[in-house]
């Protein structure tokens, strides 16, 4: 694989916090959908904490940073719906072909 540019990885490095910032307020609103329906407190809550356990391992809340590996996170933010290839404008043109 080809090396990644230093201009797309000063933007990568921008844009991530962005991407994962607007990922987690998506999941704040399920969890808020989610408590605000009828139910119990004890089974919201269980719930709630599997959900958070899992989710905080989505790269769209949590991604170790390496250059190396930005073109295969960039590939897995798209395959887990955290950005859209329109997120990419200001990229590489051989960056997003990599992608």
């Amino acid at each position: 694989m080809p090396d990644v540019s230093k201009k797309d990885w000063k933007l990568f490095r921008e844009r991530l916090p962005e991407w994962q910032e607007r990922y987690m307020e998506k999941l704040i609103i399920k969890y808020v959908r989610m408590l605000s329906s009828p139910g119990n407190a004890s089974d919201y809550f269980w719930e709630l904490e599997k959900r958070i356990k899992r989710d905080k391992r989505h790269p769209g809340v949590m991604l170790e940073l390496r250059k190396s590996e930005m073109p295969w996170d960039i590939a897995s933010l798209i395959k887990k719906k955290v950005i859209k290839l329109d997120d990419l404008e200001g990229f590489s043109e051989d960056l997003i072909e990599m992608v």
